[in-house]
Order: structure tokens, then sequence, then C-alpha cells
């Protein structure tokens, strides 16, 4: 039996997980964002395997990778690259920075101050650099994978609501359970054992066409107009929710952009092709609807001085907007 295009992707999902122990959730995201061309952020504690699941992913796509430690003192230039003095030729020469790269890993993305949110925000929205009066085209595929720790809050800056807007997913990602973590550190201890990287998959990587034509067959599903309706039904519960719910509406003071309604058909097309599935179903979307929508809401003071998160305001508005 020949190998299809979907076999080559579920190869790569198999992979992960056997690498990436206990975040079959992460490994899913990972995937959904590459198969919708988006980015994707993941937040969670240290130590849990944010960086490792995404240096693993690059490892498994043919194409160059790059990791961006983010610190407070980082500038602009430092990513993007700038102007150097060529003595050859007596003249200012651009040499590229590390956004020029098909996959980046922004580690830590919250420790960069504003000048460089605002270079990586172009990027990510216009797959483009531009330095003094000149534009850059990134090399393509052009993905950006985030992380950031929730905890360490010193020497932090919030990423603003565009850059977050820029994120097709924001996932969070939890402890393993307690059987999983066993096998992780028996991977771990193997893997120094035979000296090989843990991020390394067994796999030939998959090149630039065949994610395009993944890219593709996601974007000829068939999804009925009752999907489409409750997808911008969802959107406009965040932005109106008066007409759903009170509650909700003191919850809620900003709703999502339409860029969240993009997302949503996007992310659940792929959800849907993964299961071998040509068209979209309702529990695809409530299965994506979480990651889409939770950094895109933003909530009242009154919400968070009573304790209340992004996600219990979503799984409110999923319980109110009915599910065709």
């Amino acid at each position: 039996m020949a190998v299809t295009i979907r076999d080559r992707i579920l190869d790569l999902r198999t992979a992960l997980d056997a690498r990436i122990l206990g975040q079959e959730r992460l490994t899913e995201s990972l995937l959904v964002a590459l198969l919708a061309r988006g980015h994707l952020l993941v937040e969670g504690v240290p130590g849990i395997g944010k960086t490792s699941a995404v240096k693993a992913l690059a490892t498994g796509l043919e194409g160059s990778f790059q990791r961006i430690q983010f610190t407070p003192d980082l500038l602009p230039a430092d990513i993007t690259g700038s102007d150097v003095f060529d003595p050859d030729s007596k003249g200012f020469a651009f040499r590229h920075g590390p956004l020029f790269n098909n996959f980046i890993l922004a580690d830590e993305i919250n420790r960069a101050p504003a000048k460089v949110q605002s270079a990586l925000l172009e990027a990510m929205g216009e797959e483009q650099v531009t330095v003094g009066r000149r534009t850059f085209e990134l090399p393509q595929p052009f993905m950006v994978m985030a992380t950031q720790n929730p905890i360490e809050q010193d020497g932090t800056y919030p990423l603003p609501e565009s850059q977050r807007d820029r994120f097709l997913l924001h996932v969070r990602v939890g402890y393993p359970s307690k059987e999983r973590e066993q096998d992780i550190f028996r991977l771990v201890r193997d893997t120094r054992r035979q000296g090989t990287e843990l991020a390394r998959l067994d796999m030939a990587p998959i090149d630039h066409p065949t994610l395009e034509a993944a890219h593709k067959e996601c974007l000829g599903l068939d999804m009925v107009p009752e999907i489409e309706d409750y997808l911008v039904r969802l959107v406009d519960g965040t932005r109106d929710p008066g007409p759903l719910d009170d509650g909700l509406t003191a919850w809620i003071r900003f709703g999502a952009s339409p860029r969240a309604t993009i997302a949503l058909d996007m992310a659940s097309r792929a959800i849907a092709w993964m299961d071998g599935r040509d068209y979209v179903t309702p529990d695809d979307v409530l299965r994506v609807a979480p990651d889409v929508l939770r950094h895109r809401v933003i909530l009242t003071y009154r919400a968070e001085a009573e304790g209340v998160t992004e996600d219990m305001a979503i799984e409110r508005l999923l319980r109110l907007v009915a599910v065709p």
C-alpha cells in the first residue's frame, strides 16, 4: 500500500509521542499549528518538555531551525539582523539574524522587551522583516513556536494583545501522570546511555512540498454551513455575551478578533484531517476552541478580582452556544 501524505504526518506524531512522553495534547497542538500554517504559544512550568517538544518537531521537518533565548537585554537587531560594514566593498551589507530560518523556537518569549516584541510581530504577521528602509522576505515555511513560564514574573514583559493574536493556538501544559513520569526518566536515562539526542526522531524528515500538500488537503475538507455559523457564533459570543448570559458579560471585557474565526476554521480542519475524515464536525471545533480563544479573550477587572480565568469564561461560553 502506498504511503499517503496523512501517513507521513501521523508517523511524525507517533515519533513525537514516543519522545515527549505524557504530553500527547502538546504534540497534537504542534501538528495542528504546522498543518494550519500558524504559530504556537506553549505555556507551562519548567521541565515538562516544552522546549524538547519543539526541538523534536523541528528535527522531523526538512528545513532550518533556530533557537532564540529571549532575555530582557535582547535588541531587535539581535533577532532580525543588521547592516554590518564590509571592509572589502567599503560599504554596509545586511547580515541576516536568526529569524531567517524556517522553524523558530522563541524560548521564554515573555522575557523580551517591547521593541523586540514589535520586531517579532512583523515577522509573525507578515512573514517579513523590515530593517531601515528595506524589507526582507522570510524563508518558507516559517513558523514560530514560543514558550513562556507562568511562574517567574521578575524580568518578564506581558505579551501585548496584538502579539498574542498572531498565535494560532495558546496551549497550556501541565505535569505528566506518575506512571508516565517513570517512563520519562527511563527514556532519558537510556538515551544518555546510548549517547543520542532526546529530540532526534527516528524518521526521515518531512519536506516542504509534503507540508504544502497536507495544508491543501486540510483546506479541501468539507465544512457545512451549520458548522461555519457555529464558528461565527462562538467568536461573536466573546464580543457580545449579553444575549447568552449576564454573568459572562461581567467576565469578558474584550472579545476575540476575526483572526479567531479563521483560526477555529483552520485548526478544526487540521484535527478532522488527522483523524482521517474529509469533513469537520462540531466535536473538532470544541476540541480546539479553548486553545484558539484563551489568549484572545480579555477579562474584566471584576473577573480577575473574583479569581475567574480565561478558561473558565471559555468553558461557560462553550456550554451556552448551541451546538449544531
